[in-house]
Order: structure tokens, then C-alpha cells, then sequence
């Protein structure tokens, strides 16, 4: 009897918080009157107490292994707001918002001319200030005041649901300390962030480092940012600072090698500032689907990770058909969660995989060839007269764009440089013509170029990030196709442009799997993975016409044929070959 009343209690209580929360009355009516909950933690004591009066009276399984323990892990995880969601946006944007928001205001007349050091300074004093920005009597632009009604409805979600339903706000192209700042001025506007000795904040900023510069320039910029007083009491009194560094834009900046060793680098370098500063490291990996965008086993990546990089946390995205694949059932959901549980584990509490000597052998090699494998993916990309409108021709790139298949424009502007393209079609659109250039092209070159042969071999047997560096690029190697390729080419207009840049990619290729092949001591592509190799070969030959039948309607698409047949064909055979290829885009 004491338990079903306590129970009734709860339910009563949790009746009126479903009405509170969603102004709707509760799917089973309460047989009691309650007082709705004030948070998620006052429901959990709640039902701890009733679990400690479970075991008391010796029905201890019954409290932590039945229901009871299970209702109470699910309060844990999902509280009242169900998932966590975070904040990104573009820091250019928040440049502008924040010199908007200056000006009107009377601050500042011109934010955007002032150097960086001004800018800290501004944003400093600003942020020590109690005094709001914002007047209710000013006019503002559609896109300031758009910043400002999603972070109004960020401290409106925080008062309704708590503060855990929104925890990060993520800085896409971070490049400074200002950037951080600037997004702290924004919450301060709505109450998120509280001036004061240390000041207070319900929203971490998060800087995601995306270009090879940008990364190579991570350690620097947190180290300043730990340098503010008033953020290292932030940093220290929430014991953690979160680091995004990505994939996909440090992929198609500088090519596979250089972004993967970069994204390395920078989590190693980034250890000893944290350590320094006395906060708790967590790094968020970008990783989308496909290897040019990070992809390829979660457990072997997490294992590959810097010793000290992984302090008992990791965050990693998962991507598209990727969800799908590894969390589509609960089996799936279960074997996966397990895998990156006991990676991070084991990446946290194993010694270190090479000696110091050996790191700085590996580290050394691994410098020269990223620096070769730099060029020859820069001179192709970027430095080839004509290679955008190769790209853009021979690819689906403009289907896909124009197919309304992703979240967002195929371009952060309106151009057709590359620079500008997003990484997702980037990736997608060269997979589809079976290239797949971003997860290889210019690691032949490097490996080629490499004297020491034998040193190549033994990194791939004693160095786990150099070994799973190569496992993933022998997916792509063995997925992609250059004779599929060439009738791809078919599509470029201009014959001599093709002529004169296909056979590079080509060759790269070659350079490519020659150089795996002898680094990892196979006689050919997946040998040492026969039950991937048998796979892939067994999806080959749907995958073939598939491509030739996309090929020809995209000659009649492209040559003004409007039978919406044709648009609907193209559609279809991207989704059939993305299936097919799996981890594409």
C-alpha cells in the first residue's frame, strides 16, 4: 500500500508536467491532484526513494534491474526535453549580427573594421557588462533579429525543458578568439550567459576547426581563449571544453592525407593546453558516411586517436545512410554503441601504441608524405585551369543540387567555385561517378615519392592511425572504377579538357593502389578482408548499369529533354547507387 500511493503520487505529478510541458492533458489521467515538477531531478529522488526502500526491504534487483532501474536510466538520459540539441552557425554570421547589435546600440560604429585585439577588448568589456544591447524600440535587419528569435527560443526551450535540452553552440569556421566571444555577447542577450566573478554560462561555446589552417592554428587560439580570466573560470568550474574539428572541409581543403594527419596533429596538440589549463578535453569529430568526410570504422578511429586525446569522452556524428546501417534495429544500434563505448575506453586507459622514438620517426614520415600528398591534390583542385567545369560536367553535381535531396544548397554562395561547395555534394557527386577522388587522390604520389619503402610497411603494421588510414582508403580504392569513370567523362564538352585531366586522375589511381599494396604486403585490394571483399564484388554488377543508365539521362537531361521521366531516372539511380556503394556520401 505505501508504494502504490507513493506511485499514484508520482503519476499525479508527472500528469501535471505533461500538461505544463505540452498543454495537453496526459495520455492516461491521474486518479490524484499533483503539483507538476519543477526539473527532471525531482522526479529522479522521487523514484530513488522508492528504489532505497526497495532495497531495504531486501528487493534490491527488483529496484535496479526491473522497470524501476530502467525508468530511472531514462530520466537520466533523456530528462523532460527528449534530445539534446545543439547551436551552429557560421561565424561570419555572427561577425555581422554582433556589429549590427554594436551599432545600434551606440557601442561601436564599424565592429567589422576593428583587428582582433580590438575585438577581444570590445567583446570583453561588453560581456562584463550587466547592461543588455538589445532595445525592444530598435529596428534590426531580418537576419539579426532571425539570430536573435533562435536564441530567444533557445532561453525559452532552457526555462521550459531545462538546461540540458540545448548544452553546445557550435562556431562553424572558428578562427579566432572573437568568434567564441562574440557568441557569448549573444547569449548574454537572452539571459544564457550571466556577467559576474566567474561569470555564468547554460550554453557552451564550441569552436569547429575545419580547414587545414584552421586546425593548425587550434592549439593557439584555445590557449588564448583559456588565457581570459573570466573564461578559464567558465572552462574550470564546468570542468570541460568541447573542440569540434572537421572532417569534411579539411578533407576537400587539403585532400585525404593531409586532413586526416591534421586532424591528428591538432588533437595531439591540443592535450598538453588543456592540461595546462586545468579542463577536461572533449574533442567532437565531424565525421560523415563516407571516407573523404572521415568515414570508416568508429572503432578503428577511435583507437587510431593521439594518446591523451581521448579522456574518457568522445563525441562523433553519424551521417545519413550511415544512421541507417548501424542504427537502423536495435541489434545494429546495440553492437555499434558497445564498439565506441569500448574503444573509448580502451583509447583512454591503454598505454601508449609506439614508443617516443617511434612516434617521432612515424611523425616525421608522416609530415613529408602529407606535404607531398598536399601538392598534387592542390595543383589538381586548385591549381588545373579548368578543372571546376571538368568537375562540374562530369559529375551529377548539378542533378543533385537541383534534385532537392539535402538539407541545404549544394553552396555556401552562389558560385561555382570549389572553395565554396559544400563537402557533402563534393564527396556524393564524385562517388557517383565511381572517382571518389577525396578519399585518395595524391596519396599514390606521396607514397611513391617516399624513399624509405620499409619504413611505409612497418608504420602499417605497428601504428594504428597510420594502419587505419589505410584500411579506409582501400574501401574507396576498391569501390571506385576508372574505366566507369572514363564514360563519365563522355559528358565534359570540352574534349581536351577531359583528355588533358582525366589521365591524371587515372594515374593518381594507379600510384594509389600500387603504393597500398606494397605498404600493407597484399597481392591485391582486400585480401586480408575477404568477407568485405566478397561484399563489395557481390554489389559490383547491379552497380555498373546503374551508372550507364545515369550517364545516358544525364546526356538528355543536360541536352533540354523535359520528360519528367528522365528527371525522375536520375533521382532514382542516385539513391540506387548511393545504396549500393553504402558509405558514399
Amino acid at each position: 500500500e505505501p508504494y502504490r500511493r507513493a506511485l499514484s503520487g508520482v503519476y499525479a505529478r508527472l500528469a501535471a508536467t505533461h500538461r505544463a510541458l505540452t498543454g495537453k492533458p496526459a495520455p492516461r489521467p491521474a486518479a490524484l491532484k499533483g503539483e507538476a515538477y519543477a526539473d527532471p531531478q525531482a522526479l529522479r529522488r522521487d523514484l530513488v526513494t522508492i528504489a532505497h526502500a526497495l532495497a531495504d526491504e531486501g528487493a534490491g534487483p527488483l529496484a535496479s534491474g526491473g522497470a524501476l532501474g530502467r525508468l530511472i536510466r531514462a530520466v537520466d538520459t533523456f530528462g523532460f526535453h527528449l534530445a539534446t540539441l545543439d547551436l551552429r552557425q557560421n561565424s561570419a554570421v555572427h561577425e555581422r549580427t554582433v556589429a549590427e547589435l554594436l551599432k545600434v546600440a551606440g557601442v561601436d560604429d564599424d565592429y567589422l573594421a576593428l583587428d582582433e585585439a580590438a575585438r577581444v577588448a570590445l567583446l570583453r568589456r561588453e560581456l562584463a557588462n550587466v547592461r543588455p544591447l538589445v532595445s525592444p524600440y530598435a529596428t534590426y535587419s531580418a537576419d539579426t533579429a532571425s539570430e536573435l528569435a533562435i536564441l530567444r527560443a533557445a532561453a525559452e526551450a532552457h526555462g521550459k525543458y531545462g538546461p540540458a535540452c540545448i548544452r553546445q553552440y557550435i562556431v562553424s569556421m572558428a578562427m579566432s578568439v572573437s568568434d567564441l566571444l562574440e557568441v557569448h555577447l549573444m547569449l548574454k542577450e537572452v539571459g544564457l550567459y550571466l556577467p559576474g566573478d566567474p561569470p555564468t554560462a547554460a550554453i557552451m561555446a564550441v569552436p569547429l576547426f575545419e580547414t587545414v589552417g584552421d586546425l593548425e592554428a587550434a592549439p593557439a587560439i584555445m590557449a588564448e581563449w583559456f588565457g581570459l580570466p573570466e573564461i578559464a573560470g567558465l572552462a574550470v568550474g564546468r570542468g570541460v571544453q568541447e573542440v569540434m574539428i572537421g572532417y569534411s572541409d579539411s578533407n576537400k581543403d587539403g585532400g585525404y592525407l593531409t586532413s586526416t594527419w591534421q586532424l591528428s596533429r591538432a588533437s595531439e596538440a591540443l592535450e598538453p593546453v588543456f592540461e595546462k589549463a586545468h579542463v577536461g578535453m572533449q574533442l567532437f569529430h565531424g565525421r560523415g558516411g563516407a571516407v573523404g568526410r572521415g568515414g570508416g570504422s568508429s572503432f578503428a578511429a577511435i583507437q587510431a586517436q593521439p594518446s591523451g586525446s581521448v579522456q574518457g569522452r568522445i563525441r562523433i556524428t553519424e551521417q545519413g545512410e550511415v544512421i541507417a546501417a548501424k542504427y537502423g534495429t536495435r541489434e545494429s544500434a546495440t553492437t555499434n554503441l558497445e564498439a565506441m563505448a569500448a574503444a573509448t575506453l580502451l583509447a583512454s586507459l591503454a598505454p601508449p601504441a609506439l614508443s617516443d622514438a617511434d612516434r617521432k620517426r612515424f611523425g616525421a614520415a608522416m609530415d613529408e608524405l602529407s606535404a607531398t600528398a598536399f601538392k598534387a591534390y592542390r595543383d589538381l583542385v586548385y591549381g588545373t585551369d579548368g578543372f571546376r567545369t571538368f568537375f562540374r560536367e562530369m559529375t551529377p553535381i548539378a542533378e543533385i543540387a537541383n534534385l532537392k535531396i539535402g538539407s541545404r544548397p549544394a553552396s555556401r554562395k552562389k558560385s561555382d567555385a570549389i572553395e565554396d561547395l559544400r563537402a557533402i555534394p563534393w564527396v556524393f557527386s564524385w562517388a557517383q561517378a565511381r572517382v571518389m577522388l577525396p578519399g585518395w587522390y595524391g596519396v599514390g604520389h606521396a607514397l611513391a615519392a617516399f624513399e624509405d619503402k620499409s619504413l611505409l610497411r612497418e608504420m602499417a603494421q605497428a601504428w594504428p592511425f597510420f594502419a587505419a588510414t589505410l584500411d579506409n582508403m582501400e574501401q574507396v580504392i576498391v569501390k571506385s572504377d576508372m574505366d566507369i569513370a572514363e564514360r563519365y567523362c563522355s559528358l565534359v564538352k570540352d574534349r581536351a579538357l577531359a583528355d588533358a585531366i582525366f589521365p591524371r586522375i587515372r594515374d593518381g589511381w594507379t600510384l594509389t593502389r600500387d603504393g597500398l599494396l606494397d605498404a600493407t604486403g597484399q597481392s591485391r585490394l582486400l585480401e586480408r578482408n575477404p568477407g568485405l571483399d566478397a561484399s563489395i564484388r557481390l554489389r559490383l554488377p547491379y552497380i555498373e548499369p546503374l551508372n550507364l543508365l545515369q550517364i545516358e539521362l544525364m546526356k538528355r537531361h543536360r541536352a533540354g529533354e523535359d520528360d519528367p521521366r528522365i528527371g525522375e531516372g536520375i533521382l532514382l539511380s542516385i539513391n540506387a547507387i548511393a545504396t549500393a556503394l553504402r558509405n558514399s556520401g
